[in-house]
């Protein structure tokens, strides 16, 4: 039987209270050519169903065995409040899972549900999404709010869920994710919101630089916490005290009194803007605050002054997360995409913390590739198997630990990237790139992009005058369109014309003199030179009319109707349109015609003279 949550490889899944399910094996035959391609899917019932068991069996407080790093102890893995003395068999540096929705936004909050079977963000976009806390899967998604979602925050009976967004406004949902009432709470965005350990209050920090307790019960504001200089990024009540900690642009930490609104201490320790403040949720004792100044430290409430100082990161730290059921287990997630998991039972070598001011404790295993950007929002499951990670990168990531004897989990491309990861063969760089060109295509083909290197619907290519069949050269103007008509808009003469008849247009001025027709007009300027190929109009050319009034001189020799030939070019000028065509007829094959004889020609002939006449032509 495999008893073991995470079985990301394994393929089967458990059943009843804590068996079955097959390993990785297939039965029957199956396509050799074609990939088997095995869904993770994370099934903690056997472990808990077998570590239910061993409690009853040790229920006089026998230690549990520890696990060797070999994969035959697979089957002996439990849950990780089984291993509470060994916090180290608990840290989640296994990707198993990424998520993202179809149309991708930055995940701004990433919350489990209480019971843990599902798992909720928050995206840019003001959506819910709901992915399975198993399979991974997809849910269900809807519109909550309008503008990008904050933060949001689940009460601790489990039966009410808040939301703040960028607006300032505050929602309740019910467990069926039906809303209930809405506040305007805020005029600047919600950074953060946390309960009462009674659920009758909750806590709101904002950008105006406020912290407001509201009566969760009637919806109205009780008292408001002032003295922050600047925006107020972070707050958190205490688990089971009367305590609330908020963190501040201001590089500040302060604890507040709710019943008295009234500042108990501040702490001096960070240097740059506060991101995150959590106090330790199983024994309460602690306080993890996390800045820009790339540092993470843990304060003792007890003494009122921070041990140690977690360090490893090389950009700014955005989030942090406490393990629910270790208390020596942090998590940090930088703006780089980097994740790091500190133990704080574990002192540096060489080093005494009992006499040391501040400690500084450096990660005891790293994930420098997790996200692409900034990561900002992560939380544990409720069983401390599972970590979920909600990045800019628009992707939701779930971690998970090893199992005994696994190795191929460091050495993928969110450890050591992806170039190494590609040589030694854990990351196939060009199936990724191939998939996320075929998502692209699909996206552009759904959003119905017009490829701007065709012809938009409807325009055509426009030719060179005499030469429809040849497209028009790059950098050439169209021709304009002939007849006084425009495209859309038809024939413009008549209008133009009553506007003008009308007085509602001034009249056109007069062309230049030497456009002008008629004594002392000039003939106008010469004709604009024509193509020739050859020395010859090409056949079936057909050259533009003159413009209007446009004289043109009969040179000796030229033929009537005809235009002579250009200087330097040669040839014998621009033939007649019926030239043209009978040239036209001649190349394709047809038969010549000569011109009809005059009745001249025919007496001359009667008469018997065989003269020249005009129009001699071969004759077949």
């Amino acid at each position: 039987m495999a008893r073991y949550e995470d079985r990301d490889r394994d393929g089967g899944g458990g059943g009843g209270s804590g068996g079955g399910g097959g390993g990785g094996e297939r039965d029957g035959p199956y396509n050799r050519g074609r990939p088997l391609h095995r869904r993770p899917v994370t099934d903690y019932g056997a472990s808990v169903g077998k570590w239910m068991m061993k409690r009853r069996m040790n229920w006089r407080g026998q230690n549990i065995d520890f696990l060797r790093p070999a994969p035959g102890f697979i089957v002996d893995l439990l849950p990780p409040a089984a291993y509470l003395e060994n916090p180290a068999s608990s840290l989640p540096t296994k990707h198993i899972h990424a998520s993202l929705n179809k149309i991708k936004h930055p995940i701004n909050v990433v919350k489990w549900t209480p019971e843990g079977r599902r798992l909720l963000t928050g995206s840019s976009s003001g959506e819910f999404t709901l992915w399975n806390g198993m399979g991974f899967n997809f849910e269900t998604i809807m519109q909550a709010h309008d503008c990008a979602i904050r933060v949001c925050q689940y009460s601790h009976s489990g039966d009410w869920l808040l939301s703040g967004d960028q607006d300032g406004t505050v929602k309740y949902w019910q467990p069926n994710f039906n809303n209930v009432k809405v506040l305007d709470a805020h005029k600047e965005p919600i950074r953060d919101l946390s309960f009462s350990p009674t659920d009758a209050k909750f806590v709101t920090a904002s950008d105006d630089g406020t912290l407001k307790i509201w009566n969760f019960n009637e919806g109205v504001e009780e008292r408001a916490l002032t003295g922050h200089g600047w925006d107020v990024k972070s707050v958190d009540w205490h688990p089971t005290k009367g305590l609330i900690v908020s963190g501040s642009k201001d590089h500040l930490v302060k604890l507040w009194d709710p019943r008295s609104s009234r500042c108990l201490t501040t702490l001096h320790g960070h240097k740059n803007t506060i991101s995150k403040s959590l106090f330790q949720p199983t024994r309460g004792d602690l306080l993890a605050t996390c800045a820009r100044d790339q540092t993470c430290r843990i304060f003792d409430l007890r003494a009122m002054k921070d041990f140690c100082v977690l360090r490893g990161h090389e950009k700014d730290i955005s989030t942090l997360a406490w393990h629910p059921i270790h208390p020596a287990l942090i998590s940090t997630g930088g703006s780089d995409g980097a994740l790091n998991h500190y133990l704080l039972d574990e002192s540096p070598q060489g080093v005494n913390a009992s006499h040391t001011s501040s400690t500084i404790i450096h990660p005891a295993a790293s994930i420098p590739f997790a996200h692409e950007y900034a990561i900002w929002s992560m939380e544990y499951h409720p069983l401390g198997h599972i970590l979920c990670s909600g990045s800019n990168d628009r992707i939701t990531r779930f971690w998970t630990r090893p199992r005994p004897g696994e190795l191929d989990g460091f050495r993928d491309r969110h450890h050591i990237g992806d170039e190494a990861a590609a040589a030694m063969g854990t990351y196939d760089r060009r199936g990724r790139r191939n998939r996320q060109e075929e998502e692209e295509e699909e996206q552009d083909e759904a959003d119905a992009l017009v490829d701007q290197k065709m012809p938009l619907p409807g325009q055509q290519s426009h030719g060179i005058p005499g030469f429809p069949n040849i497209p028009n050269m790059p950098g050439l103007v169209p021709p304009l369109p002939m007849g006084g008509a425009v495209p859309g808009l038809g024939d413009l003469s008549s209008t133009l014309a009553g506007l003008f008849n009308t007085g509602k247009l001034p009249p056109p001025p007069p062309p230049p003199p030497h456009l002008q027709g008629g004594p002392g007009g000039g003939s106008g300027p010469p004709p604009p030179p024509l193509p020739v190929v050859g020395g010859a109009i090409p056949p079936g050319f057909i050259p533009p009319p003159p413009p209007p009034n446009f004289g043109i001189p009969v040179m000796g020799g030229a033929p009537a109707g005809g235009i002579p030939g250009i200087p330097g070019l040669g040839g014998g000028g621009v033939p007649t349109a019926t030239q043209s065509l009978a040239a036209n007829e001649d190349h394709q094959g047809g038969r010549n015609r000569a011109p009809l004889p005059s009745q001249k020609e025919s007496l001359r002939e009667a008469q018997g003279f065989r003269g020249g006449g005009a129009g001699g032509g071969n004759r077949r």
